[in-house]
């Protein structure tokens, strides 16, 4: 299948290695790209807490910009929203960390009140759902937005220049924001979702709502990226880690 990747780099190389490795033809297209916030980590981190919480293996990129200053806050609970950001915090050295199912919300639903001021390093946008369910079981928390996934800018015919290799039978989505910026260049490029691609894979029900008429959407049975790939046929569930 000819396969098109279209989340933020260092993922997106990952992610197309992996579809390669299943016989794919890939081609990557970073829609989006993070601008990190050190300064307001390292001045969040010095206030006093008890825990950390992420839902974006981003925020651990950008953690990992503070270098030897982070190195007093390994041993912090750190609540990580699944499994690839918690391989994620590992890596980085952060020695106790909680794994959640996959979704802010379910991670927040699984934080005991009890444990005490949690920190919560987000980025924008973001969905409020983990915010919200903390506030509801009176959960104690700061949020402090970490990094910002900006637009990265492409001319009108990047998309049509594209098809010069043929359709592609398949577009991965990863966030709404990513999902709506793609529909921005359908638009430009004068092209039609369906002439495009013949399937576009959504890591969720919001990231097909960006989609313009017309595009074929399929959502993945959970939000991650092993799911998602399930959507592309029988037999590519097994994945190496990230």
């Amino acid at each position: 299948m000819r396969l098109l990747v279209t989340r933020p780099q260092p993922a997106a190389e990952r992610t197309a290695r992996k579809l390669e490795a299943l016989g794919h033809e890939v081609a990557v297209l970073p829609l989006m790209q993070a601008q990190h916030y050190p300064d307001a980590l390292e001045a969040s981190l010095d206030r006093r807490h008890d825990a950390l919480a992420v839902t974006s293996a981003e925020a651990i990129r950008a953690l990992a910009t503070l270098g030897p200053a982070l190195d007093p806050h390994l041993a912090t609970p750190l609540f990580a929203v699944g499994e690839a950001t918690a391989r994620t915090a590992a890596a980085l050295g952060f020695t106790d960390i909680r794994i959640g199912p996959g979704t802010g919300e379910a991670l927040a639903a699984r934080i005991p009140p009890e444990t005490g001021t949690l920190v919560y390093l987000a980025g924008a946008p973001r969905a409020l759902g983990f915010e919200q369910v903390l506030t509801e079981r009176k959960v104690k928390h700061v949020t402090v937005e970490s990094y910002r996934m900006v637009p990265i800018a492409y001319g009108p015919q990047i998309l049509p220049d594209l098809l010069r290799g043929g359709s592609f039978d398949a577009v991965l989505l990863y966030s709404r924001q990513t999902a709506r910026h793609f529909a921005t260049l359908l638009a430009e490029g004068g092209l039609d979702a369906a002439a495009f691609s013949g399937r576009y894979l959504c890591l969720s029900a919001a990231v097909q709502d960006e989609l313009p008429s017309g595009a074929i959407a399929d959502v993945a049975a959970a939000p991650d990226e092993e799911h998602l790939f399930e959507l592309l046929g029988n037999g590519e569930r097994s994945l190496p880690p990230a």
